[in-house]
């Protein structure tokens, strides 16, 4: 099982920026994906999640009405678009997945991890 993200990279404080997350090795159906980041020196926190099935979606407060999460079902990938960006969304951003967690915005309740991918939000 692995998951690539990608799309990261160098984005002026506005702009914006879409990460995609390519699962591959087993269908995510029935599994809760999300994003997390990771700033420098601070914990993993929980960004957005999405349940691949119904597609409902979750959103830290700190990113809502900025970020979207979303699926594409045919192409095992899992996106989050990032709008509005702000130097303190510099950090890099990894994507997860849970079969059920408890607690969607537990970082220890995901069963797999992609290796990450860099945002550098510069004022």
């Amino acid at each position: 099982v692995q998951l690539q993200a990608s799309g990261g990279g160098l984005v002026q404080a506005g702009g914006s920026v879409r990460l995609s997350c390519a699962a591959s090795g087993r269908t995510f159906s029935g599994f809760y994906m999300a994003w997390f980041r990771q700033a420098p020196g601070k914990e993993r926190e929980f960004v957005a999640g999405i349940f691949w099935s119904s597609g409902i979606t979750y959103y830290a407060d700190s990113v809502k009405g900025r970020f979207t999460i979303s699926r594409d079902n045919a192409k095992n990938t899992v996106y989050l678009q990032m709008n509005s960006l702000k130097p303190e969304d510099t950090a890099v951003y990894y994507c997860a997945a849970a079969r059920s967690p408890s607690s969607l915005r537990d970082r220890y309740e995901y069963d797999f991890w992609g290796p990450g991918t860099l945002v550098t939000v510069s004022s």
